[in-house]
């Protein structure tokens, strides 16, 4: 699947961070995220493994009590069940990676089915 640039379909998730799926598959969900400076991810957890890449900006995630300051360039995976948040200390452009897929990131709520024709 090739998902062509478009920079509609944001949304809000959290006051200040936009999020937007690019792109996903069946065990993969790709995302875009716009992050305000002074907006907070609150410390949660859930069934996904997080990896992510920080295109520009500066953050300071909480990952399992221990903190770490990301700057441009800096990645990070986040196992499942592992609690975290972050703090943004300046806008900042992310690109994530969630498996299994996001549910509830999925473009107007989809639900991925997947193709019969084993392609």
């Amino acid at each position: 699947m090739l998902t062509k640039s478009n920079p509609k379909g944001y949304q809000e998730k959290l006051k200040g961070i936009m999020q937007k799926t690019l792109s996903y598959g069946e065990k993969t969900l790709l995302t875009h995220i716009k992050l305000s400076k002074g907006s907070t991810i609150p410390i949660h957890n859930h069934i996904h493994e997080q990896t992510g890449f920080l295109i520009s900006g500066q953050m300071e995630f909480t990952i399992n009590g221990e903190l770490f300051n990301a700057e441009p360039g800096d990645s990070w995976t986040i196992l499942k069940n592992i609690p975290h948040g972050a703090f943004v200390v300046k806008d900042s452009i992310v690109i994530e990676v969630f498996s299994p897929v996001r549910e509830d990131y999925l473009p107007r709520n989809e639900i991925f089915v997947k193709d019969d024709i084993g392609i």
